[in-house]
C-alpha cells in the first residue's frame, strides 16, 4: 500500500538550526536536487533506457495534464529526474504513545507540526523508532516514494516514483503538485486528505481521458478495496477506543488490544476470501500490527471523501481548491467540523 508523504526538508530553514536530524535532512535534500538533471537531457542520451524514456515522456503529458485538467501549480517541479538507487526517497517514522489513538507530533520550520518524522536513511529512521518503542511508544517506519518542498523547490521526478507503472506516477505527480497548491500548517490529516483527493480524482480523470479503461477499470477495484481496509480500520479503531476507556488494568488492556488485532487480521481474511485476483493488503498484515499503523493510514484516509464530496459539488477544480483554502483558513476546530459535516451530508 502506497503512502505519499510530504516531508518539508528546506535547506535555508534547516542549515542554521543545526542537530544531527537536521543536518541529515538539509543533506539528504542537497543530494537529491544534486543528482537530478532536465528530463531533455536524459532524453537526448543514447544510453537511457527505453522504459525510462517511456515514463518520462509520459510524466511531461500529466505534468500538463495536472495544469490544464485540475488547475495545479504550472513551475519548474518535475521537470528534472533523479535515480536515487535506492526503492526510497524517505522513510517515515510513526509514533503512537501506548494506550492511544492520537499519534506523536513534531514541529519543524516552515512545515509546522507533522505526525511523523522523515529520514533519508532507513537504518537512522529505524534506529529513532528502536529508541521510541524502548520509551513505550507504538511504532511504524514506512516507505515514502516522493515528498513535497511545497514550491519552494523545483521537485524533482525521482525512480522512485517512475518504477512503479503509469498509473501510480500520474497519482503520486497529482499528489504532491495538491501539496503545493495548499497546504494548512499543523494539520497533516487536513492535508493527506485534500491531496489523497485530487490523487484519485485526477487518476480517474487522466485515465480516462487518455482512454485507459482497462487501467481504469484496475484503479477503480484498488480504490473500493482501499475503501474496505479504511472500513476495516475504522472499526479497530472504534474497538481500541472502547478498551482504552474501560477501567481495565494495564496488563488486561495489552491483552484485549492483542484480541483486538487478531479480530482485525480475521476481518481482513474474511473480505479477502472474495478477491480472486488484483490488488491486496496482504503485505500490511503479514507484519506485527499496532497503533502506529492504524494512525499512518487514518492520516491520509479518514476526510478523503469529505474532500471528493467537496470536488463534486465544486464548479471546476480551480473551485475546489478556493474552498478547500475558504475551510483551511478556519480555525481547526470549525475545519474539521466542516470537513464531517460534508461527510454526514446526504448524497
Amino acid at each position: 500500500m502506497r503512502t505519499p508523504a510530504l516531508l518539508s526538508l528546506l535547506l535555508i530553514a534547516l542549515l542554521p538550526l543545526g542537530g544531527c536530524y537536521y543536518v541529515q535532512a538539509a543533506s539528504g535534500h542537497l543530494a537529491l536536487m544534486r543528482a537530478a538533471e532536465p528530463i531533455d537531457r536524459v532524453l537526448a542520451d543514447r544510453d537511457t533506457h527505453p522504459e525510462l524514456t517511456v515514463a518520462l515522456t509520459r510524466a511531461r503529458e500529466i505534468r500538463r495534464f495536472a495544469v490544464e485538467a485540475l488547475a495545479l501549480p504550472d513551475n519548474d517541479s518535475y521537470t528534472r529526474y533523479a535515480d536515487l538507487g535506492r526503492e526510497a526517497v524517505v522513510w517515515n517514522v510513526v509514533a503512537v504513545p501506548e494506550f492511544s489513538l492520537t499519534p506523536k507530533i513534531w514541529c519543524f520550520p516552515v512545515a509546522g507540526c507533522l505526525s511523523y518524522r522523515g529520514y533519508f536513511s532507513e537504518a537512522r529512521a529505524r534506529r529513532h523508532a528502536s529508541r521510541l518503542a524502548a520509551e513505550g511508544y507504538h511504532v511504524q517506519v514506512g516507505q515514502v516514494a516522493a515528498y513535497s518542498t511545497l514550491g519552494r523547490f523545483a521537485d524533482p521526478l525521482l525512480n522512485t516514483m517512475v518504477s512503479r507503472g503509469e498509473t501510480y506516477l500520474a497519482s503520486i505527480i497529482f499528489h504532491e503538485l495538491a501539496h503545493q497548491q495548499l497546504y494548512i500548517a499543523d494539520d497533516t490529516r487536513f492535508n493527506e486528505a485534500y491531496a489523497t483527493a485530487v490523487e484519485e480524482h485526477g487518476t480517474r480523470l487522466w485515465l480516462t481521458r487518455t482512454g485507459q479503461m482497462a487501467a481504469l477499470a484496475d484503479y477503480e477495484r484498488l480504490l473500493a478495496r482501499r475503501g474496505v481496509l479504511d472500513a476495516l480500520l475504522e472499526r479497530q479503531r472504534a474497538r481500541l477506543a472502547a478498551i482504552y476507556a474501560s477501567d481495565l488494568t494495564a496488563e488486561a488492556m495489552r491483552l484485549a488490544e492483542a484480541e483486538a488485532f487478531q479480530q482485525l487480521r480475521l476481518d481482513y481474511a474474511e473480505q479477502r476470501a472474495d478477491w480472486d485476483s488484483g490488488p491486496t493488503f496482504d503485505g500490511f498484515f503479514a507484519r506485527p500490527l499496532n497503533n502506529a499503523h492504524l494512525l499512518a493510514v487514518a492520516t491520509y484516509r479518514d476526510l478523503v471523501p469529505a474532500f471528493h464530496r467537496l470536488i463534486a459539488s465544486s464548479a471546476d477544480m480551480a473551485d475546489f481548491h478556493a474552498r478547500a483554502a475558504e475551510l483551511g483558513a478556519l480555525p481547526v476546530e470549525a475545519r474539521h467540523a466542516a470537513l464531517t459535516a460534508l461527510l454526514e451530508t446526504d448524497d
